[in-house]
């Protein structure tokens, strides 16, 4: 019996915003597998490098690190990795040692970290083009002699030096011996690394000149919160501007097939589980693939170009006036994307008290799956109008998020006078250079966070629609009856309704409540499967949930709800993250506990205004 031998592992290691993602992204392409490492919430991104002899590599993403002695958990899975400690990954035979060109003096400590390994080991001298804008000369033949191992120069963003580098890892995998070299320890390290960098860099009258230009703009105490404000105001104008055509393209390709359905097959229960639950529920979900996609798509451009971190350091101020610091800024503005991550970015954060508070507010950022519930909502109460020169929409999109922020706010400034009481810790952060973000770096960012999207609504989404249509389809009504209302799903829904009808929710709103905590999109596949069951004239069928909610709901109701998605308990999965960061099962449960009471007390409160207002 023959056997394929395994692949050889490349870890690829470097400080954070050393651009070593863009190198893993230019190495790899498509070709990654995105998962978790066993026992830890720590991302594990593997790809395929091509090797020049025909054969591949498996390259190991490992986490930004600053040294090998861990200060965190995403440091120590990176030490681990490199030591041949963690559990169901192979032991690297070489390491790709990614270092940021323009700050050689702080990055090559960690270099010479991995060379007292003893391991095979390859400086990726990356930002190049950037040592260049800055007037710096870096002499490679130097540099190699002084760490006695092979450095390559890369542009990443424009892929640049990715064969040299390919070539030069080849001759590293064979069965090498570690090597015995003397430890030195980190004040030891850090004057040496010094001392190279001085050696082999001249020139830099203008280094970081370009950086600290846009930072007089972008970090003065006026202008910087006032430019941080309009680009996220920007970004939710965008988010219902630009994704309108394709989303109407979507709309008429879920009818159509809806329509295609009803001529080619006969009537039945397989027509009508197609027609109302796969079409109507998963499809309303779908159908906002590209708000979430122009979202990530800002936000990765915030990433990629640097300014990420003067965000967090704008933030540093008034998150400090709650009691956090700016460092919580990052999971908290990750939470947009999802709160899983937000969480587990957590894990930066040095404080006990500060990171536990972050880990609490962070479900009240306005995740990508509140989008959906917002979008078809405002779609069908807010008129597509203009405020000046902004879009309406757009504004009460802005304000839901703002509405979450505060809220936030409010909540850190509560949990750290009571449950998480101390005081604040101070904030310190390196600043990356400022670069244009390579086209190909966010096209595959963009992709995998559609992928997980549409993979979500295939999964997660679908299951709970399914199951709901059954429990909204049986048993069968009577002829004359509504379907809904005789249902099992109908019966539980007036059951919920006498807990939530003093704050404006009906029926249908009870039961789209109930599977949205698999997923908060499901409130939406919820509510296009209930309608759909129970349509007469096919509105939900040409896919117009969002005219049949005008149709059936008061607006103070429609803003009720809403207001109940800005606070609303998060879906399991963000539970589950909880109990694993936290360690306890105390935390998520108090975390429900008060998602619930502001959920509760912020749509009552909106419903009761908006009908004293509107009479």
């Amino acid at each position: 019996m023959s056997s394929v031998a395994a692949a050889p592992a490349v870890a690829l290691v470097g400080n954070p915003n050393a651009g070593k993602t863009s190198l893993f992204n230019a190495l790899t392409g498509a070709r990654q597998k995105v998962a978790n490492y066993p026992g830890v919430t720590v991302e594990r991104k593997v790809g395929v490098l091509r090797l020049p002899d025909g054969s591949s590599a498996d390259l190991i993403d490992l986490p930004g690190a600053y040294s090998l002695d861990p200060r965190s958990p995403d440091e120590m899975v990176t030490r681990d990795v490199l030591l041949g400690r963690q559990e169901g990954e192979a032991e690297p035979r070489a390491v790709i040692a990614v270092v940021d060109a323009t700050n050689l003096s702080n990055q090559l400590r960690f270099v010479l970290e991995l060379v007292q390994l003893g391991r095979p080991v390859v400086v990726a001298l990356n930002m190049m083009d950037l040592a260049q804008r800055d007037g710096l000369t870096i002499d490679r033949a130097a540099l190699e002699r002084e760490l006695g191992i092979p450095v390559v120069e890369t542009v990443a963003v424009r892929r640049r030096g990715l064969e040299g580098l390919a070539d030069t890892v080849l001759p590293l995998l064979g069965d090498a011996q570690k090597a015995s070299l003397p430890q030195l320890d980190t004040r030891a390290l850090q004057r040496r690394a010094r001392d190279i960098a001085n050696a082999v860099v001249s020139g830099g009258n203008q280094a970081g000149g370009f950086t600290r230009r846009l930072d007089r703009l972008f970090l003065h105490p006026l202008a910087g919160p006032l430019i941080l404000a309009a680009i996220l105001f920007l970004m939710f104008q965008a988010v219902f501007a630009w994704a309108s055509a394709p989303q109407d393209w979507i709309d008429g390709g879920i009818a159509a097939l809806q329509n295609l359905t009803v001529d080619l097959m006969p009537p039945g229960v397989i027509r009508d589980f197609i027609i109302e639950g796969l079409l109507a529920g998963v499809g309303a979900v779908i159908i906002f693939l590209p708000q979430i996609v122009i979202l990530f798509a800002f936000i990765l451009v915030l990433e990629q170009s640097g300014y990420m971190v003067r965000a967090a350091f704008l933030m540093d101020k008034l998150m400090a006036s709650v009691g956090l610091s700016g460092r919580s800024f990052i999971p908290l503005l990750s939470s947009f994307a999802c709160a899983i991550p937000g969480i587990m970015a957590t894990r930066t954060i040095a404080d006990p008290k500060d990171r536990m508070t972050t880990i609490m507010i962070a479900p009240l950022m306005t995740c990508s799956a509140r989008l959906p519930v917002y979008a078809v909502i405002i779609a069908a109460f807010i008129p597509s109008t203009n405020v000046g020169p902004f879009g309406l929409q757009g504004l009460v999109l802005f304000g839901l998020y703002a509405f979450g922020i505060v809220g936030a706010l409010v909540a850190a400034l509560a949990l750290r006078r009571t449950v998480t009481r101390g005081t604040g810790t101070g904030f310190m952060m390196e600043m990356p250079k400022y670069q244009v973000p390579a086209l190909r770096d966010l096209m595959i960012g963009i992709w995998q966070r559609a992928y997980a999207f549409l993979r979500r609504a295939g999964t997660i989404i679908l299951a709970a629609t399914v199951v709901l249509w059954l429990f909204a389809s049986y048993p069968v009504a009577p002829e004359g009856e509504s379907q809904v209302d005789y249902s099992l799903a109908g019966r539980i829904g007036s059951g919920i309704e006498t807990v939530v009808s003093p704050i404006g929710f009906n029926r249908d709103i009870a039961i789209a409540l109930v599977p949205a905590m698999a997923a908060r999109e499901v409130a939406v596949a919820a509510l296009g499967t209930v309608y759909a069951i129970d349509s007469e004239d096919e509105e939900v069928l040409e896919g117009q949930l969002a005219s049949r909610l005008g149709a059936s709901w008061s607006l103070p109701t429609a803003l009720a709800f809403l207001a109940w998605f800005v606070f609303a308990p998060q879906c399991i999965s963000t539970f589950a993250v909880t109990r694993r960061e936290t360690n306890s099962w105390r935390w998520p449960v108090f975390m429900f506990a008060y998602l619930f009471a502001m959920a509760y007390v912020g749509a009552g409160l909106t419903y009761w205004i908006a009908s004293a207002l509107l009479g």
